[in-house]
């Protein structure tokens, strides 16, 4: 989750909301990587869940991340859950739960959904204060006081 916080951060130095993302082999190896690139590419589906994914996706050679872990700061979106069920990744494991958007498990439990072909086993709440602030202070710069 450390390196997802530091990707985060990269997001937010580029202007877009602070979510960092990686997607780890069963044997632990970091396969991808991403962070929200909404702002830097002009593309909604940039968020870093999806970065992370392709990511990870081309350097297996094959879409199916069957085994795979995505670490991610805060709780993914509708689009992204959908992306972990379509690409059969096995497990999320995220920071901030996202109490507006999120599809594991708060809002939606998109990856968890028993009318699906595939299920992703969640962990939530991993370094949850650390993740939630990262957002909390990149908001409060864009809002400003108040």
């Amino acid at each position: 989750m450390r390196r997802a916080l530091a990707l985060a951060e990269r997001a937010a130095q580029a202007g877009d909301v602070p979510v960092g993302a990686l997607v780890v082999s069963a044997s632990g190896e970091v396969l991808g990587e991403g962070w929200n690139l909404r702002e830097a590419e002009g593309d909604p589906t940039a968020h870093a869940e999806v970065v992370a994914i392709r990511a990870a996706a081309a350097a297996l050679g094959t879409w199916r991340l069957e085994g795979c872990t995505l670490v991610v700061t805060m709780e993914p979106c509708p689009m992204c859950a959908g992306a972990v069920v379509l690409a059969r990744v096995a497990r999320v494991v995220l920071g901030a739960w996202d109490p507006k958007l999120g599809a594991c498990g708060s809002v939606w439990d998109v990856v968890r959904d028993r009318r699906s072909t595939h299920r992703a086993e969640v962990v939530g709440g991993v370094l949850e204060d650390e993740c939630g602030e990262v957002v909390r202070r990149f908001f409060d710069g864009h809002r400003g006081p108040g």
